[in-house]
């Protein structure tokens, strides 16, 4: 797993539990339901850290005689299982409390020392954010922010910046909130800022459940492999034709690639031989991420039969 996926998360879970504790003292000591949610957010978030950093140990597991092809995607079931808490505890806490407020309005007490820490939970949230930013920006390459979640294959980096993005967007309601019922009266505008730090949870939730079932279920390797794979297979003299290149990630660098392709009907076991070997071989030395390549030697009319079968089954 890469140092800097280790780097991103190290960071938000020392800054999140330090914030996740000042939070709590002073939703308790003011008695405001915005900050009692951002401390529930803030200690979800460092649980969720701890949870990545156990996905990333056990993805590096040796593949044994159960799991022949290694526990990689171990770390996109603890994404998806941060989705769940992200969801069912800060999202439904969040939103709870806040109705609860609404439903019984009661003034903050002390407001300045919500202030404080509102001020000191975005500077160190803040620092965390912008190490999750640059090493997201970093690994991104040539596509856009959203495309570049989309099709990321490895669920750490951007897990983590979806939830400091989601602290920052929480802090900012939660400090709006408390301005406005210390400065306009207006008590119902802390339970309203839990309400909406809860939705701000939801959507980051869902975006996150939704990339890392992608990645459960089986995800191609970016189809720029997929062509440049093609095009290795293609050189090769005593290859006809390719039929499928077909490729699954079982960690963000772990690919498993199976080939199918036509050889030329002269050709020797020998040579065939030695076209995988050399296919095999460059294959590897240019996409190390390729841990597993299965070469599939069929005929034309062989593949066609195979995939009316897949037709009629379908």
């Amino acid at each position: 797993m890469a140092s800097g996926s280790k780097k991103v998360i190290f960071a938000a879970l020392a800054g999140n539990a330090l914030i996740a504790v000042t939070k709590c003292a002073a939703a308790i000591y003011t008695g405001s339901s915005a900050m009692l949610s951002e401390a529930i957010h803030s200690a979800v978030d460092t649980g969720n850290q701890a949870l990545l950093l156990l996905g990333m140990s056990r993805a590096r597991k040796p593949a044994d005689a159960r799991h022949p092809f290694g526990y990689g995607m171990e770390i996109y079931f603890w994404a998806f299982v941060v989705a769940i808490l992200i969801f069912a505890v800060g999202a439904g806490v969040s939103i709870y409390e806040g109705v609860n407020k609404l439903r019984n309005p009661h003034p903050v007490s002390d407001p300045w020392v919500n202030y404080l820490v509102l001020g000191a939970a975005m500077v160190f949230e803040a620092g965390a954010w912008s190490v999750a930013y640059r090493e997201f920006r970093r690994s991104k390459g040539r596509h856009d922010y959203l495309d570049a979640i989309r099709v990321s294959k490895d669920p750490t980096i951007f897990t983590v910046l979806l939830e400091d993005t989601a602290a920052m967007l929480g802090l900012v309601t939660a400090l709006v909130a408390l301005l406005l019922a210390d400065f306009l009266d207006l008590l119902w505008a802390d339970g309203m800022a839990s309400i909406l730090i809860g939705l701000i949870l939801t959507g980051a939730a869902v975006i996150l459940a939704i990339e890392t079932k992608g990645l459960l279920i089986g995800e191609a390797a970016d189809p720029t492999v997929v062509e440049d794979v093609r095009g290795i297979v293609n050189r090769q003299m005593d290859v006809v034709r390719v039929h499928e290149v077909l490729t699954v990630h079982f960690g963000p660098h772990d690919i498993l690639l199976n080939i199918s392709l036509d050889f030329h009907d002269h050709a020797k076991a020998v040579d065939i031989e030695q076209a995988v070997e050399r296919i095999e071989e460059q294959i590897r030395r240019k996409f190390p991420d390729i841990k597993r390549i299965f070469v599939e030697p069929r005929s034309h009319r062989d593949f066609k039969r195979e995939l009316r079968k897949r037709g009629a089954r379908a």
